[in-house]
């Protein structure tokens, strides 16, 4: 990036607007997601792999809620090169946070496919155990790539700095951005749609058209929603970003242009804490009007799957 493009007025316009973006999200966020895990641990009678999935999910967005306070605090504020630790664990829990949404939404669908498109070896591949065992993974194989990545964002010995902004061109690296684009988004995402399509074909090509049916459909668009909406502009941005730090893109306008769409991008990829709460209130929908449910689970063929893949 050339030393003679000003980005002042970006900077000066995304103070006010992650404001206005990050406060309904960390609220709206905080509250839905806090009631759903009190529901799932509380209310339900029975951890199913359903509810197993959900909780770490909810478990996951408030991680991701956690940073906001600070970084709302750091994008008008600079922080003491003393603080450069306390820095790189917020943006490690807020990135272990983003990526640990991302495949737990994408085992819930392959979860799903399971249960709908393969009901007999749904049997002996589905149970609560390995749904913690799954998300348990996901937590270690995320934490385990985000930390030791995260720690190189940032120049040791700088000065006072803005958190969560201002990385390093180690942060910029093309295997870094490879991995994360391929790894972190596209596939997870076609994993996700594959998925998806398969399910939804399943339970229309099955002729049954119960509310028990209707219901999983709107679930499985309500993850797809919550998915694709928050992180497709957001890893586009970043691409983006990549190509000004890599010297493709070198159009000054252009450059600001993108620094203001991968600042915004990447404010309302926080929004997947609001949308996550869709599939929660599809779940306790259902527990309220079929109370046999989670009884009935993998027991009844293809039936008993429309049951036990409602999330």
């Amino acid at each position: 990036m050339t030393s003679n493009c000003s980005f002042d007025h970006v900077d000066h316009l995304m103070t006010y607007l992650q404001l206005v973006i990050y406060i309904p999200i960390f609220v709206f966020g905080l509250i839905l997601n806090a009631v759903a895990l009190f529901v799932f641990c509380v209310f339900l009678p029975k951890w199913t792999e359903s509810t197993i999935y959900m909780s770490s999910l909810a478990l996951m967005d408030l991680l991701l809620l956690f940073p906001l306070p600070f970084k709302m605090h750091a994008t008008s504020h600079r922080w003491s090169a003393s603080l450069q630790p306390l820095c790189s664990v917020l943006e490690s829990l807020y990135f272990v946070g983003i990526y640990g949404s991302v495949y737990t939404i994408m085992c819930i669908a392959v979860d799903r496919w399971v249960a709908i498109c393969h009901p007999f070896k749904a049997k002996q591949l589905r149970s609560p155990k390995a749904a913690l065992g799954t998300c348990v993974g996901v937590w270690v194989l995320v934490m385990a790539a985000i930390f030791p990545t995260t720690y190189h964002f940032r120049e040791a010995g700088q000065k006072d700095f803005h958190c969560f902004h201002g990385f390093s061109e180690k942060g910029w690296s093309p295997s870094v951005i490879i991995c994360l684009q391929v790894f972190g988004f596209l596939a997870p995402a076609l994993v996700l749609i594959c998925c998806s399509v398969q399910t939804i074909l399943a339970l229309q090509e099955s002729g049954q058209h119960s509310p028990k049916s209707r219901a999983c459909v709107k679930i499985i668009y309500s993850s797809l929603s919550a998915f694709l909406l928050p992180f497709t502009p957001s890893h586009l941005g970043i691409l983006l970003q990549f190509l000004v730090h890599q010297g493709v893109i070198q159009d000054c306008a252009t450059k600001t242009g993108i620094s203001l769409f991968i600042q915004i991008s990447m404010c309302l990829s926080n929004i997947t804490c609001c949308l996550d709460a869709l599939c929660y209130y599809f779940i306790a929908h259902e527990v309220r009007s079929t109370k046999n449910t989670f009884r009935l689970s993998v027991i009844s063929q293809r039936r008993a799957t429309f049951s036990t893949s409602e999330v």
